[in-house]
């Protein structure tokens, strides 16, 4: 049996303070770690909330303290953490989901789908690529927040030798509470369309701009059905196994890929 156990990390974040919220975190999680957990999933921009001061909170990859702090607690809990952050690369900035492995250089994926609605479009650079990490025996595909919305850029792939890409979506978000429905409906639909597992975390509490966060992170398995659905407004930590073998027999029970469409991303 190949199991992978996920901790969602739902809490609230201060306000353009990286230190404050790495402290934070630190004194959230605690002394989880590898017995405990295999991933640890904290949310969009964790380190200062979804700020579009991109020239003022952004650092180099090389020099963030932000990813060298999520880099230490993946060694020290010798478990992998992933979230988003801001950080500059050659003249742009990008709000970047890093992949912090115990042992290995980080991976990263840059938000593809930016929220105009905020102007992200015009303080952040899009991203180019689809990334697919793997832990366990599980293949991950990584996106961030408004990336739920396109279904395309989503969408399985099939590769050479497999009709799945991906066993799970995993999406890290800031995602106001005025829109919680979407959110949620966005992630089951996700999970039904893609015959995968659906893991989204989201932030709670109000930032500077008076916007409120409802939360209701969840992880939504092949079927649609929440596996877990925490009540809204609330900060929480909690780990959920996802199950390999019941992904692979519903797949095969109930094949809806076979009736896919064809087609290609083009970036």
């Amino acid at each position: 049996m190949s199991e992978l156990k996920v901790t969602l990390v739902q809490c609230d974040l201060r306000w353009e303070d990286p230190h404050a919220n790495c402290q934070m975190l630190e004194e959230i999680l605690g002394d989880l770690g590898s017995d405990d957990t295999d991933l640890i999933v904290l949310p969009e921009m964790f380190a200062t909330g979804f700020t579009m001061n991109s020239r003022e909170m952004a650092e180099p990859m090389e020099t963030s303290q932000s990813v060298a702090w999520i880099r230490e607690q993946a060694e020290q809990r010798g478990s992998v953490m992933t979230g988003s952050i801001a950080v500059q690369q050659e003249g742009q900035y990008y709000n970047r989901m890093i992949w912090a492995e115990p042992g290995k250089a980080p991976l990263h994926y840059d938000k593809r789908h930016l929220f105009r609605m905020a102007g992200e479009h015009e303080r952040y650079g899009m991203g180019q690529r689809r990334v697919v990490v793997e832990l366990k025996g599980f293949r991950l595909l990584l996106s961030v927040c408004y990336d739920l919305r396109f279904p395309v850029w989503l969408r399985q792939q099939p590769i050479e030798q497999d009709h799945f890409e991906y066993d799970a979506l995993l999406c890290v978000a800031n995602w106001p509470a005025p829109r919680r429905q979407p959110w949620r409906t966005l992630l089951q639909a996700r999970a039904i369309e893609n015959l995968c597992y659906v893991i989204g975390v989201n932030r709670v509490g109000q930032d500077a701009k008076g916007l409120e966060y409802a939360g209701d992170s969840m992880l939504v398995d092949f079927k649609g059905e929440p596996v877990l659905d925490r009540p809204r407004n609330e900060p929480f930590i909690e780990t959920v196994t996802l199950d390999r073998d019941s992904l692979s027999e519903f797949r095969e029970k109930f094949p809806a890929w076979m009736d896919g469409d064809r087609f290609e991303v083009y970036p």
